[in-house]
């Protein structure tokens, strides 16, 4: 008994949001249920990660709410930013209950909305038109994809979010042909790369393929995996198709575009270098979701800058 209270205190320890004053930008982050298996789909442990970051950056507070959506909704009030890292389509956190009108209060007060990976996902019947208001696109089934594949950054556009980036190359379930605002309107594409041949291994479906898409490929389009949207109330969006893979948040670029991107959304400052911070392999073992047995995370993988 002594051990199961202990394990509960500590637990409330590790959740806990991390104080600040009463004038900093309150950012906070939602983590979906756990999902798939080990190492992917780390929501919680991904969450936890970016405030250990984000924690003693200037200015800003950041609340971590895991396990889906806040037992009491009333904790959004005034914040900056709300940043949901989840499953989507159905099982979306904002799309149950009344969530997404919630939302759309905070938004009408200039709150920010930053979206990661499986979260970039509402569906066609709820959610979408409200995505492409609030962080300009999504993914839209029947005509997005989300293959596993090697993305190479080789140019970077001038943007907050960029600062301190570097062409980079990454692996991950990057999610594209997106659905965006009509003409692109209020967006930033942040993050494009030519998805290979092999991309358009799998037969038609959902989040397979289809006759568009495909020819897409073959004509080499460039296609947008991260993206910044500005609304015209002044509000901001900011959406990144990656984070299937926990390990690699280890990656330098990779962590700091979505970090430079959270700021961004919450009207904070980026720095000229971006949101530097360090991660170890031990970082990347912490809170991971028991999935079937004992978590583990793979060691961060190192990648080779992409040469121009």
């Amino acid at each position: 008994m002594r051990t199961l209270a202990t394990l509960l205190l500590l637990s409330l320890i590790t959740f806990a949001p991390t104080a600040g004053r009463a004038e900093d930008k309150r950012i906070v982050m939602i983590a979906g249920k756990p999902s798939h298996g080990s190492g992917e789909h780390e929501h919680r442990a991904g969450v936890l990660l970016f405030q250990k970051c984000l924690a003693g950056f200037p200015g800003v507070t950041v609340e971590v709410y895991t396990n889906d959506w806040p037992a009491d909704s009333s904790v959004l009030k005034g914040a900056s930013a709300v940043v949901i890292y989840s499953d989507g389509s159905d099982g979306h956190p904002a799309l149950q209950d009344d969530h997404l009108q919630l939302l759309g209060s905070l938004m009408k007060q200039g709150t920010g909305l930053a979206c990661i990976h499986f979260a970039v996902e509402p569906t066609t019947e709820k959610g979408q038109k409200e995505f492409l208001d609030w962080i300009g696109g999504c993914f839209e089934i029947n005509r997005s994809v989300n293959p596993h594949w090697n993305a190479e950054f080789k140019t970077l556009p001038d943007h907050p979010i960029t600062r301190g980036l570097k062409p980079f190359s990454m692996k991950d379930e990057w999610y594209f042909n997106m659905r965006f605002r009509d003409g692109m309107t209020g967006v930033k594409v942040i993050l494009a790369a030519v998805p290979p041949p092999d991309t358009m291994y799998r037969a038609d479906g959902p989040h397979e393929g289809n006759p568009a898409v495909r020819a897409a490929v073959g004509r080499g389009e460039p296609q947008t995996v991260a993206w910044a949207s500005e609304r015209p109330d002044g509000g901001r969006g900011f959406g990144f198709t990656g984070g299937h893979f926990h390990r690699n948040w280890g990656d330098d670029n990779f962590r700091k575009v979505l970090l430079n991107g959270i700021l961004w959304v919450a009207k904070v400052e980026v720095p000229a270098d971006g949101v530097n911070s360090t991660v170890t392999s031990a970082d990347l073992e912490q809170n991971l979701d028991q999935k079937g047995g004992k978590p583990k995370a793979k060691p961060a993988t190192v990648t080779v800058p992409v040469v121009k």
